[in-house]
């Protein structure tokens, strides 16, 4: 039960940076906007899809999870702070509650 649940619970995790990535591919000119909308240069696109991607992957396949999970979780850190700091915008906190939950549920893999 232990190893099936280990197992779901990086899915679950994974999921959200992979997809997200895939996403970004396809609409990667609307990513740009989006990106420089917060001042953000558009030569952070493909590295951030890279991370996104990899470390999902990573995490999937239980293969360097450990310090791919602690990197994703800096880097959903990050991007609570940097997309999601408008506190009168009730979606936007709840976007940023969630990428919040989402560190947290990465670094306790990361500490496992």
């Amino acid at each position: 039960m232990r190893t099936t649940l280990r197992v779901a619970g990086r899915i679950l995790l994974a999921q959200i940076f992979i997809i997200s990535a895939i996403q970004k591919i396809f609409d990667y000119n609307g990513m740009e906007t989006y990106m420089a909308a917060y001042g953000l240069a558009a030569w952070l696109l493909p590295f951030v899809i890279a991370l996104e991607l990899g470390g999902g992957l990573m995490i999937l396949a239980g293969r360097g999870m450990r310090l791919a999970a602690f990197v994703l979780a800096l880097f959903s850190i990050t991007a609570a702070v940097i997309f999601h700091l408008d506190f009168a915008n009730p979606t936007q906190v709840i976007l940023l509650m969630s990428d919040l939950a989402f560190a947290g549920g990465l670094l306790v893999l990361a500490s496992t």
